[in-house]
């Protein structure tokens, strides 16, 4: 049980660090997104119909996953650490 407790701690820290560092380097929505909106409406329609697919959008998935992961991991570890004592 300790064996598995310490492989899940040291996976938890990986994960924690892959969480930084993704947030870290996803971008913020700018205010200008709104002014294009503004000035030309297909150009953003077919710019959201699309966004999953720009590097923004891919960058936003893996937060999403990384994050999800975190979360299930911090439950599962502390569960193993109860038993494990």
């Amino acid at each position: 049980m300790k064996v598995l407790k310490n492989i899940l701690i040291v996976i938890y820290i990986i994960v924690c660090i892959a969480l930084i560092l993704i947030t870290t380097f996803q971008t913020k929505d700018s205010e200008k997104s709104a002014d294009d909106t503004y000035e030309n409406p297909r150009a953003n329609k077919y710019f959201e119909k699309n966004r999953s697919r720009t590097k923004a959008g891919k960058v936003q998935r893996r937060t999403i996953i990384v994050a999800v992961l975190f979360a299930v991991l911090t439950v599962v570890t502390t569960f193993v650490c109860y038993l494990a004592g």
